[in-house]
């Protein structure tokens, strides 16, 4: 995730070289006297947003969506409430978007970034070669009816190649396609735990125990079903399979 970080700072530098020189910071409040220290001070203010804006761009960009979403319908299947608690679920997805990205995120460096920090190629360049991994890589797990979605909205011509797809299309295209298929997978997850859940009360009712509550019975089954299988390495084993 560091790598991907400092990969999008790197973008922002880039998107920052072109501002031919820097406003000198005080604290003092005055009218720009020239249209370049306009400029300059504005072209400051869209770096500093892009630097503010990094981490939640990298998390939209990468498959942390899957994988979140996915931890959260599996600890509601379960019915553990808190556990494993939040933060823990969201460091897991972190990591695991991090072990995903790793290779995809070192072409980025090496093809672009790299180059640019030598001076071998332009900020144009350097910016184009630098996402392009990440577009294919999003392309490759975006539904061409989602591309198709924001190309009509936007009154576009259907692309060529991968390199005519703008990222303001595939971004948006990409975090729906994610969430569709996070929720499809999170269906996948509730059906085994609902069958022990209509088993436990089935057997309840059949008992005459009305007054207790089916979940405080099924929640131990559910744990040591989910443990017996090896719950945690088939999803993530499965969940990463399904990354293109």
């Amino acid at each position: 995730m560091m790598r991907l970080l400092f990969i999008l700072f790197g973008l922002v530098s880039i998107l920052a070289a072109e501002t031919a020189a820097i406003p000198t910071m005080n604290f003092q409040l005055a009218s720009p006297e020239t249209p370049q220290q306009l400029v300059s001070s504005l072209n400051v203010l869209v770096v500093l947003t892009l630097l503010f804006l990094a981490p939640s761009l990298v998390l939209v960009m990468t498959t942390f969506t899957r994988f979140v979403i996915v931890f959260g319908f599996l600890r509601q299947a379960l019915g553990t409430q808190q556990v494993p608690p939040t933060q823990l679920l969201v460091m897991l997805a972190m990591i695991l978007t991090f072990f995903v990205m790793e290779p995809v995120g070192t072409k980025a460096y090496e093809n672009g970034i790299k180059p640019y920090v030598e001076e071998k190629i332009g900020y144009e360049e350097a910016f184009d070669k630098t996402t392009l991994p990440f577009k294919n890589f999003m392309i490759r797990n975006t539904r061409e009816k989602d591309l198709a979605l924001f190309f009509r909205i936007r009154k576009m011509e259907n692309p060529q190649s991968v390199a005519d797809v703008p990222l303001s299309v595939v971004i948006p295209a990409f975090v729906i396609s994610e969430l569709k298929t996070s929720f499809e997978i999170g269906f996948l997850l509730f059906l085994p735990f609902l069958v022990i859940d209509m088993v436990v009360a089935s057997i309840l009712m059949s008992m005459g125990m009305m007054m207790l509550p089916p979940v405080m019975i099924s929640l131990p089954f559910k744990i040591l079903v989910f443990v017996l299988i090896d719950g945690w390495n088939l999803l993530i084993g499965n969940l990463i399979a399904s990354i293109k």
